[in-house]
């Protein structure tokens, strides 16, 4: 799976001292954990998990972990105060989105968007924006570490400049043109 990933749509930050967009955080390797606050399996692993990636990297500016209330049953239970309770009760320190709820159905807007069957699912987005990995449930931390330590050891590779400035050239990094091939 290497498609773009689409942009959150959020209702309410937690964590932040500004809201956070994935456009905003290209570049970076994006950690995005959705979750309930009453799902047993987010509760017991995939937020634990977050918060142990989020002061893992904590020191480094290339992995970003974000949270994603994204509530698609029991909605009277599950609001922003709720959620705030929640996130002061279970110590969590990484950025949490509230999905934004959707118009026409129980499902919310970002959740559909990625097309989410449920929760737990961690979402993996490389430095280019382009989501690597959707996974449903409980992810193994080996796993996730493997692949997140390829994903932050990889740099997104920059644009080769027009042509060479005489102030490269000064500087000692004279580029050499590509040379066609056929």
């Amino acid at each position: 799976m290497v498609a773009t990933a689409p942009e959150l749509a959020v209702s309410r930050w937690f964590n932040t001292p500004k809201p956070l967009s994935l456009a905003a955080l290209r570049g970076k390797v994006v950690v995005l954990h959705a979750f309930q606050m009453l799902c047993p399996g987010c509760v017991q692993h995939a937020l634990p998990q977050a918060e142990r990636l989020h002061r893992l990297f904590a020191d480094r500016s290339d992995v970003v972990v974000v949270g994603l209330h994204t509530v698609f049953e029991h909605h009277a239970a599950m609001a922003p105060s709720s959620l705030e309770a929640f996130i002061h009760e279970y110590r969590l320190t990484f950025p949490i989105a509230v999905d934004e709820a959707s118009d026409t159905d129980a499902v919310p807007v970002t959740m559909r968007r990625f097309g989410m069957r449920g929760t737990p699912t961690t979402i993996v987005i490389d430095r280019a924006g382009r989501m690597v990995e959707q996974h449903f449930g409980q992810i193994d931390d080996l796993a996730l570490g493997v692949l997140l330590g390829a994903l932050a050891a990889s740099a997104v590779p920059p644009a080769p400049p027009a042509e060479d400035t005489e102030e490269d050239c000064a500087a000692g990094r004279c580029l050499i043109a590509p040379v066609a091939t056929t």
